[in-house]
């Protein structure tokens, strides 16, 4: 595995972000808990490899006492930089004085809630049907998901960075 380093977007990022998100999720547009977001209006974290290259992204804001990751992706998976990622986006709630890191995936997901499991998340809470009203804002989204499990519902996952909870 590749070191991977993590630092904030710039300018020069540009056409790596975009490329990325037309591969992951066809555009800059991501529809998720009934609102729709412009990844290139959102704070981003861009991984790179020792060679320099771009390994990922991850795309950030923070709101109501948490940090949401509106768009995490890697160039390849097992390359590391999801999780350098995820660790710098921890880092940035943290400083930011945010209590929670948070996220959405989708129900056909199971490579994601394997990877933000095994990084401390947990599930809490279901909105059935959610992507299938997340449709009706963007068209483009699959019925059938990974593995040609249907798609419909969000899957909502947190990790607590105060309090009890906290994952030593």
């Amino acid at each position: 595995m590749a070191s991977i380093h993590v630092r904030p977007a710039v300018p020069g990022d540009h056409a790596d972000l975009a490329a990325l998100h037309e591969r992951e999720w066809g555009g800059p547009f991501v529809v998720v808990h009934d609102s729709r977001y412009d990844l290139r209006e959102l704070p981003a974290l861009v991984a790179v490899d020792e060679a320099g290259g771009f390994a990922g992204a991850l795309v950030h804001r923070l709101a109501d006492g948490g940090l949401e990751v509106v768009s995490l992706a890697a160039t390849a998976p097992g390359n590391g930089a999801g999780s350098a990622l995820l660790a710098a986006a921890e880092a940035v709630a943290t400083a930011a004085g945010a209590d929670r890191l948070w996220l959405v995936t989708t129900n056909d997901n199971l490579r994601a809630l394997r990877f933000y499991q095994r990084r401390g998340l947990r599930i809490v809470a279901v909105d059935p049907g959610a992507v299938d009203r997340a449709r009706a804002v963007k068209p483009g989204i699959p019925h059938l998901g990974e593995d040609d499990i249907p798609l419909h519902d969000e899957l909502r996952l947190e990790r607590r960075l105060t309090g009890p909870e906290v994952r030593p």
